[in-house]
């Protein structure tokens, strides 16, 4: 049997998986076949829908609370022993694993693992700035960009947030003093940057950095190994922690990523699960997913000394903030606060409303996500 998969196209969430489909064909074990669709595709398709026509969908963690509202999704309990799946929970890197986590079952296998760290080009940067202070400094000399398109502008403030000391939540969100400086922090930091920025993905922002002199640094940007790799006629980019508020303090960071799960619509025999073991192992994380385009789970891959040489230190230089990484809520309505979160933040930064109006509609948006408590009776 031939399982049907989506993915994501980009070359680190198709090539790898596309690559194991054709391996596991050769070797007279057809299993899967791999289609893709633009990341933003996952955000205007509800899971459900995509889960009616695919077996496999690759997708983040915060989809993970609509789709179990939907039952669409297959725990991954019904299908792996309980040993399997505390491996690779103690082998993955970070709380990926523990991100897929919903009422005590998980719903996908962390194929792919990426957070917000920081961007630089070293012929620009000579030494990546550790602290907040120090990228403002830098702000001043340097093409300084923060990350705020889609839905990257409230994932920058949560990373802020966190580094600030405070997880968001609760029905406040944040408190009005982290909101306050996280706030003011981008502010600070959007007003110096290079013109057409704002709209910039994490994607075209690397690729900026990768074939101009238009941006030096990103202080929080989603990672992509692809760009860490020598390649010709490319600039080189490099990739380090994201900054802290003082030496010695948290990586503020936004867990991104993303992970294989099995829809209800599949009928997972035998050979599927042993496809989705094979990914998953500690040796094929750190050889053939590398090899691939990909970017792998296994923390034995981020520490690999192979995988780091021929990744320009990408995984080592990064692995202290991806372990701090926070992960983002799952509850339904998430996705839908995340864009709405982004685009009052960034008519914010660009148009320089006040913080209090800024936080009140964040937060009444916030309010307006988290599930409902019926009313009791009398």
């Amino acid at each position: 049997m031939i399982h049907q998969g989506l993915t994501w196209d980009h070359p680190r969430g198709y090539v790898a998986l596309a690559a194991a489909a054709e391996k596991a064909a050769a070797d007279g074990r057809p299993v899967v076949a791999w289609s893709k669709q633009p990341l933003e595709g996952f955000e205007s398709h509800p899971i459900a829908d995509l889960a009616a026509r695919f077996d496999l969908l690759v997708l983040d963690h915060p989809h993970i609370g609509e789709a179990v509202a939907t039952d669409c999704l297959r725990p991954l309990e019904e299908l792996f022993a309980p040993e399997e799946l505390e491996a690779w929970q103690a082998g993955t890197v970070g709380p990926a694993m523990a991100s897929y986590e919903w009422a005590a079952r998980h719903y996908a296998l962390p194929l792919d693992v990426a957070t917000q760290v920081m961007a630089y080009r070293p012929d620009m940067v000579e030494t990546p700035p550790a602290t907040f202070d120090a990228v403002v400094s830098l702000a001043e000399t340097a093409p300084v960009v923060v990350s705020i398109s889609g839905p990257h502008a409230i994932c920058s403030f949560f990373s802020i947030s966190v580094a600030l000391g405070e997880e968001p939540g609760g029905e406040q969100l944040v408190s009005d003093a982290t909101a306050g400086e996280a706030l003011a922090l981008l502010a600070q930091l959007a007003a110096k940057a290079p013109p057409g920025t704002a709209t910039m993905n994490p994607i075209s922002l690397l690729e900026t950095m990768a074939t101009s002199d238009a941006i030096a640094l990103v202080p929080h940007v989603y990672g992509y190994v692809n760009y860490a790799r020598p390649a010709e006629g490319r600039k080189a980019v490099r990739f380090a922690d994201s900054p802290v508020l003082t030496p010695g303090g948290r990586h503020g960071s936004v867990l991104g990523g993303t992970g294989i799960a099995i829809t209800r619509r599949a009928t997972p025999d035998q050979p599927l699960l042993d496809h989705l073991r094979w990914l998953m192992a500690p040796q094929t994380q750190s050889t053939f997913i590398p090899d691939h385009a990909g970017q792998p789970s296994a923390r034995a891959a981020w520490r690999s000394a192979r995988v780091n040489a021929a990744a320009g230190d990408f995984y080592r230089a990064t692995l202290a903030t991806v372990e701090d990484a926070w992960v983002r809520p799952r509850h339904p309505g998430y996705i839908a606060f995340q864009t709405e979160g982004s685009a009052i933040l960034r008519e914010t930064l660009i148009d320089g409303r006040d913080t209090a109006t800024t936080i009140a509609r964040l937060r009444e948006r916030w309010r307006r996500s988290l599930p409902q408590i019926p009313e009791t009776g009398p």
